[in-house]
């Protein structure tokens, strides 16, 4: 991390306590916390882990930007994008460069939520043992998933060849209160900062409640075990990643709404999504509903579905028909309301993981992949299969998880293509910001972009 970034998370993380207490409005302007005077008691620590989630929210993050960036590199022209960003151009084109603002601010922002939660994880010993499990368990979850989506974007995949050896990101796992030599990080392999999200995550499953008061924009046991089941799939450990998919789904705790549109209303959804992103009038910001949703719906109709991935839906699903069009151009109805939710783990895509391994694996945990996957398709009015194979499977997760940012992860996972370009090529993977390679002369910048 370098010190701009620093200063960012200090001035965040200050202005949290400055405009949380009345008390503590009279400060000197600083660039940095003394921990002793930060987090004292345990409102402190509440504040700050509010914060971290205000973070993760960040349109940079999922609140839109994590899932556009995976699916805008993936894409092979399902889509097109016909907006007036160089930057997102630039994303779906593969042609990003090192000065990128919108990759720039994935880490700058990724890192500043990282640091919020290392803070609440230094002081939970102001926490009260009653909270302290819930506490340290949502921090968790939240470090663990951004390190998740860090390493996906910056990194080598963990097929492309040696986790152990393959330059990951940065591991900041203490609260970053001043500027020394010491935080000019060299990246950890992608071993290492896959260690440390398992590590995260699982603790945090193990910590966590069911449900939380606040509902499903909260980490709750099933939200750390989908992103769980994510983390192993992406690592080819199938077996776990079926273990983790089948608790969410043997929980009791989720189920899948009877109407497929009915998914993308914040008023009939809670029972299927896991986890989202709480957007209101007053605060959050769905940039999913920006790009993505057409003027017709306050957006700004830049993602403009094609023919090509249309037709990939059969007659009678009702996913097929589930866009709009504004003039000629056609949009998915996804994220039309600009004040809604944002998804970013649902219970459908639990029962495909589940399919999937269990296929790979020749096993049939909870249920046959059959059934599974039948159970998906009827809900969308598709006709039942008959018989499954891999591919009717990730096909499956196309045409259910369209615009939710997994088609890049899924392309690399499974060694496919971006159209004629191979999983592991250089511009698959997104550059190290170039301010933090000339701030910190430890970073190595990714092959392809030197």
């Amino acid at each position: 991390m370098n010190s701009s970034i620093k200063q960012w998370l200090f001035v965040g993380v200050f202005g949290l306590f400055v405009t949380a207490c009345d008390n503590r409005l009279n400060v000197e302007p600083t660039q940095s916390i003394e921990q002793s005077q930060a987090l004292n008691t345990e409102q402190d620590v509440q504040i700050t882990l509010t914060g971290a989630y205000d973070g993760l929210s960040d349109v940079n993050l999922y609140g839109g930007g994590i899932q556009y960036i995976g699916d805008l590199t993936g894409d092979n022209r399902d889509v097109v994008f016909a907006g007036t960003y160089a930057t997102i151009d630039e994303i779906w084109r593969k042609t990003v460069t090192t000065s990128n603002t919108v990759t720039r601010d994935f880490w700058l922002d990724g890192y500043n939520a990282i640091n919020r939660t290392n803070s609440v994880l230094s002081a939970l010993t102001k926490v009260s043992e009653a909270n302290r499990g819930s506490i340290e368990g949502q921090a968790l979850f939240i470090r663990g998933a951004l390190y998740f989506e860090l390493v996906k974007a910056f990194s080598k995949s963990w097929n492309d060849g040696t986790p152990t050896a393959n330059p990951g990101v940065p591991l900041v796992l203490t609260p970053t209160t001043s500027v020394t030599d010491a935080d000019y990080r060299a990246r950890n392999t992608v071993a290492e900062v896959y260690t440390q999200v398992l590590n995260d995550l699982t603790k945090a499953e193990s910590l966590l409640p069911a449900t939380q008061s606040g509902g499903n924009g909260f980490a709750t046991k099933g939200a750390a075990a989908a992103i769980l089941a994510r983390v192993y799939l992406q690592q080819q450990n199938f077996a776990a990643a079926r273990d983790a998919a089948n608790r969410v789904i043997t929980s009791g705790t989720y189920s899948l709404v009877s109407d497929f549109a009915d998914v993308f209303k914040d008023a009939t959804n809670a029972s299927e999504i896991i986890f989202k992103i709480i957007v209101t009038d007053q605060d959050g910001a769905n940039d999913l509903n920006t790009f993505y949703a057409s003027s017709l719906n306050q957006g700004r109709g830049d993602v403009r579905v094609q023919t090509k991935f249309r037709q990939l839906y059969a007659t009678g699903d009702v996913r097929g028909t589930f866009f709009n069009t504004a003039g000629q151009n056609t949009f998915t109805s996804k994220f039309n309301d600009q004040y809604g939710d944002v998804p970013v783990v649902r219970l459908a895509e639990m029962y495909l993981v589940r399919a999937e391994t269990n296929l790979r694996l020749n096993t049939a945990v909870g249920a046959t992949p059959l059934a599974d996957v039948n159970l998906i398709r009827n809900r969308a009015k598709a006709t039942a299969l008959t018989t499954v194979d891999l591919a009717a499977i990730l096909l499956e997760r196309r045409l259910e998880l369209a615009f939710e940012g997994q088609q890049l992860a899924d392309i690399k996972r499974t060694a496919g293509t971006v159209g004629t370009v191979a999983y592991n090529a250089n511009n698959l993977v997104l550059p190290i910001p170039q301010r933090e390679i000339d701030t910190n002369k430890n970073l190595v910048q990714n092959p392809g972009y030197n």
